[in-house]
């Protein structure tokens, strides 16, 4: 769960109309927007903000590690406010949708001492792959009228 607002405020950052409007769009579970996607629903709220504005806030937000940037499979940078609270993702391979996972079990404890080649492990990111249940449904959806035909 997503608290970037309360902690922005936390740390005193500067908030601008522009920048909470940022922050506001970016709030919440399993938020994974792209820049452009921020940039349009900010626009719905305030709609003299513009495309550089928000870039150079996720910029600030990112080098604050209030919000990671993430890069799937060569797809536009995405941005996650669920910063502070361990996490895996889930991404669909066929939509690019991305939820926020917490399987049990600690990774760094599931890397064998043989498997970490001396490394001092501190940090493990795991991202699970598949179809979400809408484009299962096309693939078994299209798969099934091209065994009929």
């Amino acid at each position: 769960m997503s608290d970037l607002l309360e902690r922005l405020r936390g740390r005193g950052w500067r908030m601008t109309s522009q920048r909470r409007v940022v922050a506001e769009v970016l709030d919440g579970d399993h938020v994974h927007l792209t820049a452009d996607e921020v940039h349009a629903r900010a626009a719905e709220r305030l709609p003299e903000i513009s495309r550089a504005t928000v870039y150079n806030a996720l910029g600030e937000l990112v080098l604050l590690g209030e919000v990671l940037e993430l890069s799937t499979d060569g797809r536009a940078k995405r941005y996650d406010p669920n910063a502070h609270h361990p996490h895996h993702h889930l991404v669909c391979s066929g939509c690019g949708t991305i939820r926020d996972v917490t399987p049990a079990g600690n990774p760094l404890a599931d890397l064998p001492e043989g498997e970490r080649f001396g490394f001092e492990v501190s940090k493990a990111e795991v991202t699970y792959r598949g179809l979400c249940p809408s484009c299962a449904g096309a693939a078994g959806a299209a798969g099934a009228a091209g065994a009929a035909g």
